[in-house]
């Protein structure tokens, strides 16, 4: 195992030589998370341009709601089912190795998926054998990639803000990537938009290829992979912070995020739209996905962040009431970017925390949680999204979608204060907080 970073005083504050706005982008200053940084924000454009594509080709081949819940659930339940796995083999080998693996074989997907589309042979089967396929990738891409942030950064320091500058490559990439797309599908067809995003992981393949990684000591201690998996289950299910926040997002998974698989209807049929008006609905997402990331990115410290978890979670649940309801283009576009600003405040606010908190020698494995409760319980959502829309409609769905996300953001913050009192001799191990016997107690 990875040898865990000693706590440090400066743990969740600036670097020492940061001024002025300097420190928004100190993670930079490390070769690893620049190369990643410099790979990822090209692939990453490539990679919203196939989410949209994939789901106006499902929208324009099937016209059925149903559909586009059936393919979001085949790319998606993999991670459900193999995430608990693939984290304890993240932490048994090489967690770079894991990610050059599996941006190669998602290039392949995407090479398939492009040169069945432009060749006219595609199938709605085909698309959901291959979104299946990306499905199984993405349960080892996801634990390998979280995991090997802290290897990027060396100073844990600087991991808050790692975290924080990722999620607004990732949100720079949606806000560039859908729109893109919209301009590519009406101009020719879904095929180029795969085709793209298949050149495009080079780029981040050769960033890792690039990057010069200390030896990892990996030290099995003797334990199989299955008492290694009950070891990671019993430390997320003793941990009230850790177990707290990924039921909270566990729940907005399943009932929330699904409303990205009904966006073709809403262009379509509730505001009479077509490619562009998709391009615009997520593309304003992607906007106040950005700005909520960049505000996180000045933000000097960890201390503050659990607050915003359920507040991020009832602006998004209260985005996604509004746009149930709208009828007009501009109010929609408007409702999108509360929506995105309020996912992306607690993603990565939980992001940030649950990599603040866990064990080194736990990261893989919790991080695999992590991928099961933002991504894994995203099947079954998309799946009674897509019966509800069909039974009642796409509007009607996503309001309720959004009540559930009021109602979870407020059960979270009812049990706010015994999380933080749990989170609390952690942050003063690592000097994020004072001890209790130096100053009174602070909210982490």
């Amino acid at each position: 195992m990875a040898q865990e970073p000693q706590p440090s005083p400066s743990a969740g504050m600036t670097a020492p030589n940061a001024t002025g706005l300097s420190h928004a982008w100190r993670a930079l200053r490390h070769r690893n998370f620049r190369l990643f940084f410099g790979g990822q924000s090209i692939s990453l454009i490539g990679t919203w341009m196939t989410r949209v594509a994939t789901s106006w080709l499902v929208y324009r081949l099937t016209k059925s709601s149903l559909l586009l819940g059936t393919v979001s659930f085949a790319g998606q339940i993999p991670s459900f089912i193999l995430a608990p796995l693939a984290g304890v083999l993240v932490d048994r080998i090489d967690r770079r190795m894991v990610l050059i693996w599996t941006q190669t074989l998602a290039m392949v997907q995407s090479l398939a998926l492009a040169w069945l589309t432009l060749s006219h042979r595609i199938t709605i089967a085909e698309v959901l054998v291959l979104s299946a396929m990306q499905g199984i990738i993405n349960a080892f891409d996801m634990p390998g990639r979280q995991s090997f942030m802290i290897r990027m950064v060396e100073d844990r320091a600087d991991l808050s803000n790692a975290i924080a500058i990722n999620s607004s490559m990732v949100n720079a990439a949606r806000l560039l990537g859908p729109s893109l797309a919209g301009l590519v599908i009406a101009a020719t067809s879904e095929g180029w938009c795969f085709l793209v995003d298949g050149v495009s992981y080079i780029a981040v393949i050769a960033s890792l290829l690039m990057m010069r990684v200390p030896h990892e000591p990996l030290q099995h201690l003797g334990s199989t992979m299955l008492e290694q998996l009950r070891q990671g289950w019993d430390y997320v299910a003793s941990s009230l912070p850790i177990r707290s926040i990924l039921l909270l997002f566990a729940l907005i998974s399943l009932m929330g995020w699904p409303f990205m698989v009904l966006m073709p209807i809403f262009a379509a049929q509730v505001l009479h739209g077509g490619p562009h008006t998709l391009g615009f609905l997520m593309g304003a997402v992607g906007v106040g996905s950005l700005i909520s990331a960049l505000s996180l990115v000045i933000r000097r410290t960890v201390r503050g962040l659990l607050k915003i978890i359920p507040i991020g979670a009832a602006v998004f649940g209260l985005g996604l009431v509004g746009f149930g309801l709208s009828r007009a283009l501009w109010l929609s576009i408007l409702l999108m970017f509360v929506t995105g600003y309020g996912m992306m405040q607690g993603v990565t606010t939980s992001n940030t925390i649950l990599q603040t908190l866990v064990d080194e020698k736990m990261r893989g494995r919790v991080m695999s949680y992590y991928t099961m409760a933002f991504v894994g319980m995203a099947p079954f959502g998309s799946l009674l999204a897509g019966a509800l829309a069909h039974a009642i409609g796409a509007p009607r769905t996503v309001f309720i979608s959004g009540i559930a996300c009021i109602a979870g953001s407020l059960v979270f913050w009812s049990r706010i204060k015994p999380i933080r009192t749990a989170m609390r001799p952690i942050y003063e191990r690592l000097g994020i907080v004072p001890a209790r016997n130096v100053v009174m107690e602070q909210a982490p």
